[in-house]
């Protein structure tokens, strides 16, 4: 299996991989293997091959949001680094593993509307469509058009109503075997210098309250929606966006900021945010999101759900993780 995935096209094979290197919290031991695949022909090699070697496989992306085991992974991790981004009118078709900055900052320059809040959210579009990442009201769900995805072994296409988008999920996130290859998005004709400014203070707020060298990524917990929220349970309306509640309310009324574990710490400005401060490890950032998810359900009886994705030794053959 070695030989064969070091000699195909379009693979760059690596062994004894530190996934700490490929993940923000830089947390995680050695994959095993660790293949950067650049077309769906490699791709559907790499996993062909993991089947028949009884070999554990799991995709990853930009690892923005992925926390990696102490332990490492016992088979093949791959990272699909194709990252084209071509632009036809309102049309945008980009790879998946284009860096979503790369795709906002592409869109702005051609004066297209759309993308522009999405500025400073780190990763990589597949990751951002698996889990429709957003940020100031809007979502890359209201964008999508279409996604092209290998589902183990065949080519496949969806258009977006077929895609099951909600809050911060997508059917990939249901469909672990699936892999997104790329995207078409259509966007709205705009000027290019207003959505330069509206996203560079966006950029701004983002770098201050998510420093890019921060071991972190970013929001651990998903917002709640106002309509979920169990009876009796209050909120200032000044607290509301959009009918969503943040985390971190609910979080801070717990306690939550500045509690640390390990080399771990829930930052002292933001409840839902936790950084790699010293030389944590996965098992002290799992016990954090545990504490944290108990202090808020003790208190408030409800159940936090994390945003972020765990890379660990896998049940089916197959794992994605954004």
């Amino acid at each position: 299996m070695l030989f064969r995935l070091s000699e195909a096209p379009d693979v760059q094979l690596f062994v004894n991989a530190p996934l700490a290197r490929y993940t923000r919290f830089e947390i995680g031991g050695p994959a095993r293997m660790l293949a950067n695949v650049s077309s769906p022909d490699a791709l559907a090699l790499a996993l062909r091959l993991a089947r028949q070697n009884a070999t554990p496989a799991a995709v990853i992306g930009g690892g923005t949001n992925l926390i990696a085991d102490d332990d490492g992974f016992p088979g093949l991790v791959i990272r699909y680094v194709a990252s084209k981004i071509e632009i036809d009118g309102q049309r945008v078709r980009v790879e998946s593993g284009a860096v979503l900055q790369d795709l906002v900052d592409r869109s702005i320059e051609a004066g297209l509307k759309g993308l522009e809040t999405m500025t400073g959210i780190p990763g990589w579009v597949g990751g951002a469509i698996y889990g429709n990442a957003g940020a100031y009201g809007r979502s890359i769900h209201e964008s999508v058009e279409s996604v092209r995805f290998l589902d183990g072994e065949t080519t496949r296409e969806l258009g977006a109503g077929e895609l099951e988008f909600t809050y911060r999920s997508s059917i990939f996130k249901r469909e672990k075997n699936w892999v997104i290859l790329d995207a078409v998005l259509r966007l709205e004709p705009s000027d290019a210098a207003a959505l330069r400014a509206t996203a560079d203070g966006i950029l701004k707020i983002r770098n201050e309250k998510y420093p890019p060298t921060m071991k972190c990524a970013g929001s651990i917990f998903k917002n709640l929606l106002l309509r979920d929220l169990p009876p009796g349970v209050d909120v200032p309306p000044a607290v509301v966006r959009e009918g969503k509640v943040p985390a971190a309310y609910f979080l801070e009324k717990a306690g939550a900021k500045g509690l640390a574990i390990g080399g771990l710490r829930v930052a002292d400005y933001h409840a839902n945010l936790i950084y790699n401060q010293s030389n944590g490890t996965s098992r002290d950032l799992w016990h954090l999101i545990e504490t944290l998810k108990i202090g808020v359900f003790d208190k408030f009886g409800i159940r936090l759900e994390e945003e972020v994705q765990r890379l660990t030794r896998p049940k089916p053959s197959v794992l994605t993780a954004s």
